[in-house]
């Protein structure tokens, strides 16, 4: 599994405690799009998922995927590990602890939850529902072949830093877009990926 690395900004459960700090904070839910022009998109039917933001103990390393080129949402893309709630989930929370076995092997009694961040709103409809997390213990992940072709993680100083985050446009569907970028290396760590942590960024620098 290759890795970027970083000195940590902290160490120990230093990290922890910011991001139980920036999960306190209230802040209205995100989108992938504006709300004026795009209002019909914010109406029902919406599909709620769940995404795990999971953060190593050692280090406060991010795990994350590379969606494999034949799944049929955003293949190729960056993406926190999760995925929309099927019928046998009782909530969001259940729903990002299963998709995060089933993708990368990531068993659900090594994870803290913490808290969770406002939804986010996707232009392909989805109601996301960001977890914040931490694992415990020795971790190597598992990707499944026909989810996730990598499994990669980014340095805690990356992604919960705001001044790494930079807008970039591009079209959807003949509509030009901002969207929010903060590639490190050979990762393009962009879209709805990238919006919800830079909003855990935010909190944190405030």
């Amino acid at each position: 599994m290759p890795a970027l690395s970083s000195r940590p900004a902290l160490s120990g459960e230093a990290f922890a405690d910011r991001l139980r700090a920036a999960v306190a904070h209230t802040t209205p839910p995100s989108s992938d799009y504006d709300p004026e022009r795009d209002r019909d998109l914010y109406q029902p039917p919406l599909r709620d998922a769940g995404v795990l933001a999971a953060f190593h103990e050692d280090d406060g390393r991010l795990f994350l995927t590379k969606r494999a080129a034949t799944m049929r949402h955003h293949p190729g893309q960056i993406a926190l590990p999760g995925g929309k709630v099927d019928p046998g989930d009782p909530d969001v929370t259940a729903a990002a602890l299963r998709e995060a076995h089933e993708e990368i092997g990531l068993h659900a009694d090594q994870v803290e939850v913490i808290g969770t961040l406002p939804v986010h709103h996707t232009v392909t409809r989805f109601r996301i529902t960001p977890l914040i997390a931490i694992i415990r213990g020795p971790f190597t992940p598992l990707p499944e072949p026909g989810e996730v072709a990598e499994v990669f993680t980014l340095p805690f100083a990356h992604v919960t830093d705001a001044a790494n985050y930079r807008l970039e446009r591009r079209d959807w569907q003949g509509t030009p877009r901002a969207y929010p970028v903060a590639p490190l290396g050979p990762y393009y760590l962009w879209g709805a990926t990238a919006r919800i942590l830079m909003g855990l960024a935010e909190r944190l620098r405030s």
